[in-house]
């Protein structure tokens, strides 16, 4: 869930920020180096002050019926026979997820946190560059409280399950925005997007933040600082082992192979990611036995996953995160990854799921 999270300066919670920053970069050499390598002047040109304004108040006219027409699509997948859709809910949603972005543009268009400089040199691929949000706890400060009030208003609603609900709503805006954009304005803003939707399901500052409990030295900081920058490698791994695996599945939101299924799996794997490391920061299992685990009970029996499926998913995903470490640190984590899968099999033994998993030869 949303909390909202003090973060105390120490090295080690520094280290951590820049990680979670570096999350929302993207390199321009490889861009550069493509046959259909983006004018540079057309950059520049849309990332002044002038050109911000310009997409922003394109924006601002859009993203009303944005909401809205997300809202219909994350209605639509969590609504069932059993859990009717309330309109007056409904419309309160989309007023909310409306601030959200109101704020995301204006704090893109005077751009607060952005620290980077185009040089035509550097564009044209002789050197890396780097775009993204390096004041990244600033961003947060900014955006939480119109994020937990969001959270607040639908936990007042008995039957939506609240944090899934807005990561839905706000992947399905991300969407609708991203279609009314230029390829310079998605490179531009496609930062701020990521880390809207990441910052309501993925606890990376509750990481950062609990990283104050410990110095640079020790066991649990220096594995959780290693892991930190290969969180998406081992998400698209773990991703393709589970396509082979469940080659047939279907949720409500369609086959793992589609592109909007295999978005927000890679989105969910970072966030098991995260809260597992926030359980080895914390030297706790209650992230996920009180966090995760719930939340993953409200969201899967609203699209559709079963339960067996989500269980194959964290030991796959706890082989792979074993599989980077040293025999040392493989021994350290044994607790929190072996947790990890119990927490989930006795969930399964819970909710009475008697079926097997078929996985594919």
């Amino acid at each position: 869930m949303l909390r909202a999270t003090k973060v105390v300066k120490t090295p080690t919670v520094e280290r951590l920020l820049q990680q979670w920053a570096k999350r929302y970069t993207t390199d321009f050499s490889a861009l550069s180096s493509q046959k259909d390598a983006l004018d540079y002047d057309s950059l520049v040109e849309i990332e002044s002050a002038k050109g911000r304004k310009v997409t922003v108040t394109k924006l601002n006219n859009l993203i009303n019926i944005s909401c809205q027409m997300a809202g219909i699509q994350a209605q639509s997948l969590y609504t069932t026979e059993d859990n009717l859709l309330d309109l007056s809910e409904a419309r309160q949603v989309t007023q909310f997820s409306f601030r959200v972005y109101r704020k995301l543009l204006s704090i893109y268009q005077n751009n607060f946190f952005n620290a980077y400089v185009l040089q035509k040199e550097t564009f044209q691929g002789r050197f890396a560059i780097e775009l993204g949000l390096p004041a990244i706890e600033e961003l947060a400060c900014e955006l939480e409280p119109i994020l937990i009030a969001f959270q607040e208003q639908l936990m007042a609603s008995k039957d939506w399950a609240s944090l899934g609900f807005i990561t839905t709503q706000i992947n399905f805006t991300n969407r609708c925005i991203f279609n009314k954009l230029s390829r310079e304005e998605k490179i531009l803003l496609a930062p701020y997007l990521r880390f809207v939707e990441e910052y309501v399901a993925v606890p990376w500052q509750r990481v950062c933040a609990a990283a104050a409990k410990h110095n640079v030295n020790s066991s649990a900081f220096v594995l959780v600082e290693k892991m930190i920058p290969i969180a998406d490698e081992i998400g698209v791994r773990v991703y393709h082992k589970l396509v082979e695996m469940f080659p047939e599945h279907h949720s409500r939101s369609g086959g793992l192979i589609e592109a909007s299924v295999r978005h927000s799996c890679l989105r969910d794997l970072n966030m098991f990611q995260a809260y597992l490391w926030l359980c080895v920061l914390e030297g706790s299992l209650a992230p996920i036995e009180e966090e995760l685990i719930p939340l993953c009970v409200m969201v899967l029996e609203n699209v559709g996953i079963k339960w067996d499926v989500t269980q194959k998913w964290s030991e796959v995903l706890a082989e792979e995160i074993m599989s980077h470490l040293q025999p040392e640190q493989q021994i350290f984590l044994d607790f929190y990854t072996h947790g990890l899968q119990q927490a989930f099999f006795k969930e399964r033994g819970r909710l009475g799921c008697a079926e097997r998993v078929e996985v594919a030869a």
